[in-house]
């Protein structure tokens, strides 16, 4: 445990990457394979489900510190973080105890606190909190609160682990594909040398990510070296059919084929040795319904019939990674299409209503004729154009060069910030994440959060303003005055019963701060009613 905390806290302090790349690749030399197996697990981004209630640690801080729950709770409010807070103000613990390997306080002491009620969880936390360092003790309030997240990208344990390991990072970022669960055998799995270039039935591949375009098209080249496709707006998937089984990947490596089953159903009939690439989509008369009825299908365990007729489902495959069971991911984009073609073109001839389509390429002489055809975006349901090397191989991660998204412009509002809450890592002890509103008459509604897009020296001055004029607290969160503007961006908008603005926004981010604008000026919610007329 003392050593995946000093791993945690080299990370969290060090902004440069070889340092952070160093600091994984020597916990992973010195680590037994068991705890180093927990600790990649959660570098991943993995997290435990909480096995305790956080009001039951707040209650158990104050009777152990001393200090009344009022206190607890403004430390709370101040700090942010409820795992920092808990390791600040517990009393210092009295050492001494047995020095348990990451693996065993995961397993054994963290874990199992989830097969007892919350009062008798109180003595085994205790005892950790006793004998744990105020460092170890953060980490360990991290775990059990289920809020435990490291300042380090995907990427960078891919790098450290293949560094380790000596095999190359595409290999490593191939192993880490897929549901996998911390062992000393699947950690020495991933260090092995062999590499007989067949992935197991049920595992991904890593997705090709495209780079925003950043000048003109024109700057590309010749128009007949791309691909153009329409930039869908679903859910990134890889539809696998191998040794008779079907398996359907999110981008996000969680298995979904459970959740689409008109799909999974008609991929049993894709040749053997079959993997797709492509996009989930909610579907209807050849035409994509918005992203907020696919979300209905989302996080479902039961899907009624009521459901299924609501949100039809579609998968739209651009893109053949495997073809008779051989990886194709280095051969040509023009020769991966053709093999695309032969693969599934079969079912949507068969099938009227194929819930396993063909995404065409868009059509286009010049890049002027494609401009005009990015123009209609929105008409179309879909949020722009990619642009695809037609010599590209299927690559690993986001690579310059070969596939470009050229997304229209985000819809635009100015809304007034109302609420402010602390962030997370290094933005603990700042107000980073806010609420902001829009008017509906004489009232300001809740609107959408965001919590990116301000410079440093922005968030410093918007923190300070937050704690001057704040109205009223509920926990962490601080209710302000009504007084700053800032124009946000966000990609999509729906109905939504769930907010009480009645709409829902995809993606808003902070574009800048409006210091020239009065909240009276701000937008009203029935201008983003207007731009989603627009938009159907």
């Amino acid at each position: 445990m003392k050593a995946f905390t000093q791993l945690f806290t080299r990370l969290d302090e060090s902004n440069r990457t070889n340092d952070k790349v160093a600091a994984m690749r020597g916990y992973f030399a010195e680590a037994e394979p068991r705890s180093a197996a927990w600790a990649l697990w959660f570098l991943m981004g993995n997290k435990l489900r909480a096995p305790v209630k956080t009001k039951m640690l707040r209650e158990w801080a104050s009777q152990l510190s001393e200090f009344p729950l009022w206190m607890v709770e403004e430390c709370y409010s101040h700090v942010g973080d409820l795992a920092e807070t808990l390791a600040l103000i517990l009393p210092v613990g009295k050492g001494g105890g047995e020095e348990l390997p990451l693996w065993q306080l995961v397993e054994e002491r963290v874990m199992a606190l989830a097969d007892w009620d919350g009062p008798l969880q109180f003595p085994l936390v205790r005892a950790a909190w006793s004998t744990l360092s105020s460092s170890e003790r953060f980490v360990y309030n991290k775990l059990i609160t289920g809020g435990f997240r490291v300042g380090v990208s995907r990427t960078l344990v891919t790098r450290a682990l293949a560094e380790h390991a000596g095999i190359e990072r595409a290999v490593m970022e191939h192993r880490l594909m897929g549901a996998w669960r911390p062992s000393a055998e699947a950690f020495e799995r991933l260090l092995s040398e062999e590499d007989d270039g067949e992935a197991s039935a049920a595992q991904p591949y890593p997705f090709f990510l495209a780079y925003p375009l950043e000048g003109a098209p024109a700057d590309l080249g010749e128009p007949a070296d791309w691909r153009a496709e329409w930039k869908w707006d679903g859910i990134r998937a890889q539809l696998i059919k191998r040794q008779g089984q079907v398996m359907l990947w999110s981008r996000g490596e969680e298995m979904i084929a459970e959740r689409f089953p008109e799909v999974t159903t008609l991929a049993a009939r894709l040749p053997e040795g079959t993997v797709l690439d492509g996009e989930l989509m909610a579907w209807r008369d050849g035409r994509p319904l918005s992203f907020a009825v696919l979300q209905t299908r989302i996080g479902r365990t039961k899907l009624t019939p009521k459901v299924l007729k609501e949100a039809p489902a579609a998968f739209l495959a651009y893109d053949c990674l495997e073809f008779n069971g051989r990886d194709q991911r280095e051969t040509p984009l023009r020769v991966r299409s053709a093999l695309l073609h032969k693969a599934v073109a079969p079912l949507c001839s068969e099938h009227a209503e194929s819930s396993i389509l063909l995404a065409d390429g868009v059509a286009f002489q010049n890049w002027e004729d494609l401009t005009k055809l990015r123009e209609k975006s929105r008409e179309r349901g879909v949020e722009g154009l990619m642009l695809k090397r037609w010599e590209s191989p299927y690559r690993v991660g986001r690579v310059k060069g070969d596939w470009w998204k050229w997304k229209v412009d985000p819809y635009s509002v100015d809304a007034v910030l109302v609420a402010a809450q602390s962030g997370h890592g290094r933005r603990s002890g700042l107000f980073t994440d806010y609420t902001f509103a829009l008017w509906k008459d004489t009232e300001l509604v809740s609107f959408a959060k965001a919590y990116s897009g301000l410079t440093d020296a922005e968030i410093a001055r918007v923190d300070r303003w937050v704690r001057q004029h704040t109205v009223s607290k509920h926990g962490p969160v601080r209710v302000v005055e009504p007084e700053l503007v800032f124009e946000l961006h966000f990609e999509g908008i729906a109905e939504s019963s769930r907010h009480k603005s009645g709409l829902a926004v995809r993606f808003p981010r902070i574009a800048r701060w409006r210091e020239d604008k009065p909240a009276a000026e701000a937008d009203s919610i029935g201008t983003v009613r207007a731009l989603l007329r627009t938009s159907d």
